[in-house]
Formats: C-alpha cells, sequence, structure tokens
C-alpha cells in the first residue's frame, strides 16, 4: 500500500500531514504511546488516529509490540539513506571513535536545525550518560558547546533565528543573554573550540569544534561531553579542534 492510497475520502496530502502528526508524537521520552497516549499528543481525533496508525504500521512505519505503538523499522532503514546522516556519518566516524579512546568519555556529532542541534551519531562507551541526547534526539543551541561551534562560523540571520527565541535557562549557570552569548561566540574562532559548563546538565561540561564543508561553510560540529572533573577544556579543546579539522577534510574529499 502507497501512502497515496490509505485515505480515499480525503487528498494524499492530508493523508501524509496526519502520518506526519503521529510520528511528531514519539520523541526521546515517548519512544513507546499507547493509542490515548498517541491521540493526546499528535492532536487528531481518536478514529483519525487508530485507522491511520494501522496503516502505517502496515506500511512499516510503526510497529505495534502488543498494546504500545512505536517506530517502525522501515524509517529506520530510510533514514540511514539521508545524505546527513550518511555522508557526513560516515566521513566522521573514525575520527569520533578516535577522539573517543583518547578522551574515554561520550564523543557526540551534531547540525544545526532550526535552533536546535539534531544529534547525528554519539558513542558512550563504558561511561553512558543517560540525560543527553540520543541519535535523532535534538538539545538547543544557544547553550551547547555544539550549537556555539556552529553558530560562530554561522552568518548573523542564522545567529539572530537561534537568539532572538526564548532562552531559557535549563541550570543556574546557563547564559541566557544574547549579548553574552555574542560574545561568547566571538571567542570561538580564536581558540578554536566552543564550551559548555554545565548549561545544559548541572555535573557535565562539553568541549565542541566545528567542521565544515567542501566550500568552506559550516556543515556540523563535533564535540566531548562527560563529568566536568574529566572534560577540562584546557587539557581536551586541542584534542577536539585537531579531531574535527580531520573531519572536515574527510568530509570535503569525500563530496
Amino acid at each position: 500500500m502507497s501512502p497515496a492510497q490509505w485515505d480515499t475520502t480525503s487528498d494524499p496530502a492530508g493523508g501524509l500531514e496526519r502520518a506526519a502528526a503521529i510520528l511528531g508524537a514519539f520523541d526521546p521520552a515517548h519512544r513507546e504511546l499507547t493509542l490515548a497516549a498517541l491521540v493526546a499528543r499528535c492532536g487528531l481525533p481518536r478514529s483519525t488516529t487508530h485507522r491511520t496508525a494501522e496503516r502505517m504500521i502496515r506500511v512499516g512505519w510503526l510497529d505495534k509490540p502488543k498494546d504500545r505503538y512505536r517506530i517502525g523499522n522501515r524509517l529506520f532503514e530510510i533514514s540511514s539513506l539521508a545524505p546527513i546522516r550518511h555522508e557526513l556519518r560516515e566521513a566522521v566516524l573514525p575520527f569520533l571513535q578516535d577522539l573517543h579512546t583518547a578522551a574515554k568519555t561520550t564523543v557526540q556529532l551534531g547540525v544545526l536545525d532550526g535552533a536546535q542541534i539534531l544529534v547525528v551519531e554519539k558513542i558512550t562507551g563504558h561511561r553512558p550518560m543517560p540525560m543527553l541526547s540520543q541519535p535523532g534526539g535534538t538539545i538547543p543551541a544557544y547553550c551547547s558547546a555544539l550549537g556555539r561551534a556552529i553558530l560562530a562560523y554561522s552568518d548573523t540571520g542564522t545567529i539572530d533565528a537561534v537568539l532572538d527565541g526564548p532562552l531559557a535557562a535549563r541550570t543556574p549557570r546557563t547564559l541566557t543573554s544574547k549579548v553574552a552569548i555574542v560574545r561568547e561566540l566571538t571567542a570561538i574562532p580564536p581558540r578554536g573550540w566552543a564550551i559548555d559548563r554545565e548549561e545544559g546538565n548541572i555535573g557535565v561540561s562539553c568541549v565542541a569544534a566545528p567542521i565544515f564543508g567542501p566550500l568552506g561553510e559550516i556543515a556540523a560540529a563535533l564535540s566531548v561531553t562527560g563529568p566536568s572533573q574529566l572534560v577540562r577544556a584546557d587539557r581536551i579543546g586541542p584534542a577536539v579542534r585537531l579531531a574535527a579539522a580531520a573531519a572536515s577534510r574527510a568530509y570535503t574529499t569525500r563530496r
């Protein structure tokens, strides 16, 4: 069954919008949902939700073990074909692995997605940090080292789009002033890395560096994240910067 055949009583675009609403109900904190929870989170009528979800199961977009819906394997297979997932991840992954071996704590790869950082890859090893986003999850760009490493090399319009919105204090150490964040951004290019000092989670610090594309444009960032006593910018910053530079060269030559 193709998506265009889902609902013969309305246009195919409407069926896709309903499917998108259902998929949008899932996030890292809501990986499995009962029908009632799915209805509450997607905002569609119960009958529409049930009918659309059952059709999504048939095409592999959803799965339903027992009484809970979850994302289906077919979407995982499709997502691996996305250029940002495939080309960028494949180019950068060896350098993430080397950095993880050296740092012995979590490393991440992220790209800017609106005002958020989309986590493309993450390696945790023996020190898992469950408060961090998993691949496919998002974190705010304004208060993360990944976000700042990208924003420091972005145009003014992109920076304004991120910093003109609400800047909530995630911890007592979160910078919530646009002026203060811009000042932080200007300090990044001279040293080559960005810093998050417990701004997203108390006790957790992060150091990130930018990855550039073939035209010298900012494409992504990679980071080392871990307990603040272990992740010190003066010690880990140069290694992060070198890993990002090597990843940039590898990414550029693949395209």
